[in-house]
């Protein structure tokens, strides 16, 4: 079974305390906070970015769960998983109710006839409002279409950081029994079928540097041993590529463990074939009919990576040529079905397209600590035509909680970027919850705005919603950009005055280069400046007696989601390992001029 729900709700916090409920861990076994964000950047950032699979005993049942992402962006792990599972645990925070991604999953699970035991976590906040929550729970289920059955879904009260459930909502104290017993009544046994030849579909798709391509996903039909033969079969029925199963291995708790065989209903793991992919089905050599493999949603953005032409190229990484950087995107694109790879004419430059800025900022992040330098552009979405022959472009549903005085803010800016207000409502505690159809365009490069406007106070809940009319032009960043016009040191006499003209983004004796980005300058137009000037040393004493020390404010430090929101179309985020720069596709001066009058030719 899998666990879904919308971002931060507690999900992979429940599956710690089933781990420890169910005897999967020793009593005296060290285990870190939410065991399976195994990820080094899902630690940092507390959300869960992978799919991954475990299983747990309870009392002779074993249980097979799949912890799922809960952010919108990641809804491609969520897709293939749930054809590999009977059942779902749909968890709902006490105090949120229903958002943008607990509609998505819901929907996604609720059309493959999967009937889902509802979870209200977080009862223990004291803010929860459980009935008001489960009401909403409903409603979103009718709207979703569920049939009779789906809509009498089992209601569980718990608190998953302290490990107790409940079947009313006034439980304080206890364990997770009554949900481990409503799994084993409620969920169905695996519709497979053991006596049939053997058929397994590859949702997971992972490496290991002794086995090779580890193939993850659920045993359909009949079993296997380790070492018979078996063939891959694409979707479309043709035979990708015969071998042997020369590892089979289980899910037990955290651990992967060989098995010398699996039976239908088996969630296991195949080492031995080299080329198979996602929804390939990997099968006895006497089956030709491939199982059916769930479409994903397409992407909707993309953005450019390039190969790092800047002046201090190779100055920091250690993979910076054109090929180790495709194959690294093409190795991405084969495990991560919603990840798109088109390689461009030169072939030092390649369009990745993805869900959202978050999911390929995450790619990005995972690059430059693996030791690559990029070029990345600004984020474009990606258009389509309707029946018709006119442009369409990706809207999202948009939820905005935010204290009560800076709605009018809030709705004033999104009406600038073309978004339409849906719904707006008190949702307790001086906030108001607004909701917004807006185009994906206006969206790109807003969050850090919205955070100032909130003073930080404002969650901001995104997801895809459907193509739609083209909305014409929207107006992107307002300010220009402070330009360096020639390569040296920062210097703290030239910075002083240039704080005059707007922020700063580099500190004394920094390195920079033409064409680098200083700063962002408080007009409208871009300004080439000299941040390097030093001062003129004679031995006239000054006639002050001494000269004024220069304090600077500390530069505008952005992070690597806040910088490829930031650039507009004519610039570039150069990512290493240790350094995120800002500058522009042209760094020479004339260049960009002659690139701007094109522009204007056209």
């Amino acid at each position: 079974m899998a666990i879904i729900a919308h971002v931060d709700h507690g999900k992979t916090t429940l599956v710690d305390q089933m781990f420890r409920q169910s005897g999967t861990f020793r009593d005296n076994q060290r285990v870190e906070e939410r065991a399976m964000d195994s990820n080094d950047l899902e630690k940092e950032r507390g959300i869960t970015i992978l799919a991954k699979c475990t299983s747990v005993e309870w009392e002779g049942t074993h249980i097979n769960i799949v912890d799922t992402p809960g952010h919108a962006d990641f809804g491609g792990e969520v897709e293939r998983i749930l054809s590999m599972v009977d059942g779902v645990i749909l968890l709902v925070d006490a105090a949120e109710g229903p958002m943008p991604q607990t509609k998505f999953v819901t929907s996604k699970a609720l059309a493959l006839g999967l009937k889902p035991i509802v979870v209200v976590n977080k009862i223990d906040r004291p803010d929860a409002r459980a009935s008001e929550v489960l009401d909403e729970v409903f409603d979103l289920f009718v709207l979703l279409e569920a049939n009779d059955e789906q809509l009498d879904f089992p209601v569980l009260y718990a608190s998953g950081r302290n490990g107790y459930a409940g079947e009313t909502d006034d439980v304080r104290e206890g364990t997770l029994a009554p949900l481990f017993e409503t799994i084993v009544s409620h969920v169905p046994a695996p519709s497979a079928d053991p006596d049939g030849p053997f058929k397994f579909l590859v949702t997971l798709l992972d490496r290991d540097n002794f086995l090779g391509r580890i193939l993850t996903g659920l045993v359909f039909s009949g079993s296997i041993k380790t070492n018979a033969p078996i063939h891959a079969l694409s979707p479309e029925g043709k035979v990708v590529e015969t071998g042997r199963a020369s590892k089979i291995m289980a899910f037990r708790g955290l651990e992967r463990v060989p098995v010398d065989s699996a039976e239908a209903g088996d969630i296991i793991s195949i080492a031995g074939l080299t080329t198979a992919t996602v929804a390939d089905t990997i099968a006895d050599p006497s089956v030709s009919e491939p199982l059916h493999a769930q479409p994903i949603d397409p992407p909707t953005l993309s953005m450019r990576f390039a190969v790092n032409d800047s002046p201090m190229a190779g100055r920091e990484g250690s993979k910076v040529t054109s090929r180790m950087i495709r194959d690294r995107l093409f190795r991405e694109a084969e495990s991560n079905v919603a990840i798109k790879v088109t390689e461009s004419a030169d072939k030092d430059s390649f369009e990745v397209a993805g869900r959202g800025e978050l999911q390929l900022g995450v790619l990005i992040e995972m690059m430059r600590r693996e030791g690559f330098e990029l070029g990345i552009s600004r984020p474009r979405v990606l258009f389509r035509e309707d029946d018709n022959g006119k442009r369409t472009e990706p809207y999202e549903t948009v939820v905005i909680d935010v204290d009560d005085e800076y709605s009018g803010t809030v709705v004033e800016k999104m009406a600038q970027r073309k978004a339409e207000l849906t719904d707006m409502r008190p949702s307790g505690g001086g906030k108001t919850r607004i909701s917004f159809s807006a185009p994906s365009r206006g969206l790109i490069g807003y969050h850090g705005e919205f955070l100032s406007d909130t003073r930080g106070t404002g969650i901001m809940n995104r997801l895809f919603e459907r193509y739609g009319p083209h909305k014409g032009n929207i107006e992107g960043r307002k300010n220009g950009v402070l330009i360096s016009n020639g390569a040296g040191e920062a210097n703290n006499y030239a910075l002083g005055p240039l704080e005059e003209r707007g922020i700063l983004f580099v500190a004394h004796q920094e390195a920079l280069y033409e064409g680098m980005i200083v700063g962002e300058n408080a007009k409208t137009d871009d300004l080439e400046v000299n941040p390097m000037k030093a001062k003129q040393l004679t031995n006239f004493r000054a006639s002050g007696g001494k000269d004024d020390a220069i304090r600077l404010t500390p530069p505008k430090r952005m992070t690597l989601e806040q910088a490829i929101a930031y650039i507009d179309e004519d610039e570039l985020v150069e990512v290493t390992p240790s350094s995120i720069r800002l500058r522009k596709t042209h760094l020479d001066s004339n260049d960009r001029k002659r690139a701007s009058r094109a522009k204007t030719a056209a």
